[in-house]
């Protein structure tokens, strides 16, 4: 009974394949889509919050919504999505907050 040979590799062409490969998923790791649901839930939230009367019964929280959305916005104009989906997550976080309160008001 014969076993097949082994194929050797030279030590420095598996170092590079090792190399390329964890560029690879580096480079992966780094591709963040943006984050268009995120933005989508903080407008139709402060757009709520808005309808909902937020302006006269929680106007600084709907500001800070507001603002958060704004940085968002110029992250994702930057290209930082990670950066524009935390802000967009504290502007819909903020506007939710306003809306709650306005809705508060009413009663």
């Amino acid at each position: 009974m014969s076993f097949p040979s082994v194929v050797r590799v030279p030590l420095r062409v598996t170092i590079a394949r090792l190399l390329l490969a964890t560029m690879a998923a580096g480079l992966l790791a780094g591709c963040a889509s943006a984050p268009v649901q995120e933005m989508s839930d903080a407008r139709q939230a402060i757009r709520a919050a808005q309808d909902a009367g937020a302006a006269q019964s929680a106007a600084a929280t709907l500001t800070e919504a507001q603002t958060a959305l704004n940085r968002a916005e110029g992250y994702l104009n930057k290209r930082y999505f990670s950066a524009a989906r935390r802000n967009a997550e504290e502007a819909h976080r903020k506007a939710v907050e306003a809306l709650n309160a306005a809705r508060a008001d009413k009663k």
